[in-house]
């Protein structure tokens, strides 16, 4: 009986038919995870005046979508193990499809916001299957590039967003571009043909035929044999718990990372979801404020590349410190600018320096934290930021029923830029200790 260990495989391969086909789709499911990031900013100006909400009341329901999210990623992350990425992911887009387009269909602001809840577990399930799918089949080097390709379709869906709602909220109603986020329901058959399983699930269910026709798609070189077993590589430890993030002098390090991503994502979200408002309540028409949203996540879409071309020379831990500090002074510039290039500029690099430079947390993170415990690292690091999320619309929506300056209301959206370059600046002390213990950690420029 031959016994072939299909993770080697996988890794000893280059890109083939096979990878793009998952790229693609990848690449497809995240951008509409981007697309509902984007879109309830976009309609927010419009629900506060139909329904009659205040701008808290509208801040709450913003945040409900992440208090899904927060709970679809822990729910589904569990069932993956017993079911399998594939038909996880496949639960969840049918999910966060259908409850996009009930959402569009909501008759009171109660019943919209209970929708955008359960759409938020869809998508809070989906996004780590699908980079954990992605990267269970990457090949050795190519990991970080896979993802960040799929991930750059979460930018884009957030440019979609904006420029949906710029021409179909004025003509259609804002209900018309929750209905574009159903379209994934299309996709169903061709994820079903096309998605392959985790093989780690296949072993669990020994369905060796099921991963031979797997790998001969994913490494050609490969040639399945008659009474042909499969095994993975056997970790080096046990799995470990949260408190592992906590020794060799991991405390205080794993404190700052969580701090960096909570604030991270409060200046995500809240800008997101009331630089529209911020904008009407200035005095521009909704069309141009929208506009500015375009610009936010144009922005933030170069900005992933760019971003990604400087961490590799300047080490990402020097870079996060520069782009958030560039976060701080664009966003308060907002509440300045008056002339309207200059405005679109800043817009732009704000999204930039917000949205795109999420992405560089990740692989900043992952540096600093044995394999052993990485994924947990970045599990709970994700996690503690979606309360910074939550927070986001929420603030926002205290600010405009406080009625400060446009100057004020920016200038405090800012401030979390600041706190959280300081934060990386103490974890890169602290990780130049931690690194000096443990000798597997790449080390990081900073």
């Amino acid at each position: 009986m031959k016994v072939t260990n299909a993770e080697e495989l996988v890794e000893k391969t280059k890109l083939t038919k096979f990878h793009w086909i998952l790229l693609f789709w990848g690449g497809i499911l995240m951008l509409f995870d981007g697309f509902d990031l984007t879109i309830y900013g976009a309609v927010v100006p419009t629900l506060m005046d139909e329904w009659g909400i205040s701008a808290v009341q509208a801040g709450r329901y913003g945040s409900y979508a992440l208090f899904g999210m927060m709970f679809g990623a822990l729910i589904f992350g569990t069932l993956a193990d017993k079911l399998g990425r594939k038909k996880i992911i496949l639960i969840c887009v049918t999910i966060f499809s259908v409850f996009m387009l009930l959402a569009g269909l909501s008759p009171t602001p109660e019943v919209f916001g209970l929708f955008r809840f359960i759409t938020g577990l869809g998508l809070g399930g989906m996004m780590p299957n699908v980079i954990g799918l992605i990267s269970e089949y990457s090949p050795k080097g190519m990991r970080s590039r896979m993802i960040a390709t799929i991930m750059a379709g979460y930018s884009i869906g957030g440019v979609i967003a904006a420029f949906l709602s710029m021409i179909l909220i004025t003509n259609y109603g804002w209900k018309s571009v929750f209905f574009f986020g159903a379209i994934p329901l299309l996709f169903l058959p061709f994820l079903i043909k096309l998605l392959p399983d985790s093989v780690g699930s296949l072993i669990d269910k020994n369905d060796h035929k099921g991963i031979q026709k797997i790998l001969v798609k994913a490494n050609p070189t490969y040639t399945p044999t008659e009474n042909e077993t499969f095994v993975l590589n056997k970790p080096k430890e046990t799995s470990s718990p949260v408190k592992n993030l906590f020794t060799d002098k991991r405390g205080f390090l794993t404190v700052m990372i969580w701090l960096t991503y909570f604030m991270s994502l409060l200046m995500i979200y809240g800008l997101n979801t009331w630089l529209p408002k911020f904008m009407t309540e200035a005095g521009f028409p909704l069309g141009s404020s929208i506009s500015f949203l375009l610009a936010l996540n144009v922005g933030a879409t170069i900005g992933a590349i760019l971003m990604g071309w400087i961490a590799d020379r300047w080490g990402v831990g020097k870079a996060l410190i520069l782009f958030f500090l560039v976060a701080t002074v664009s966003i308060t510039s907002l509440g300045y600018a008056t002339n309207m290039i200059l405005l679109y500029v800043m817009v732009a690099i704000a999204g930039a320096a917000t949205v795109g430079t999420q992405n560089l947390t990740h692989s900043y993170t992952s540096q600093f934290y044995p394999i052993t415990i990485r994924s947990t690292a970045l599990g709970w690091a994700l996690a503690v930021g979606r309360i910074g999320g939550i927070l986001g619309p929420t603030i926002g929506g205290i600010l405009l029923a406080s009625n400060l300056t446009l100057q004020l209301n920016f200038f405090i959206f800012a401030i979390p830029g600041i706190v959280a370059a300081f934060a990386v600046f103490l974890a890169n002390q602290q990780g130049r200790k931690v690194m000096s213990t443990d000798q597997k950690l790449k080390k990081i420029a900073t």
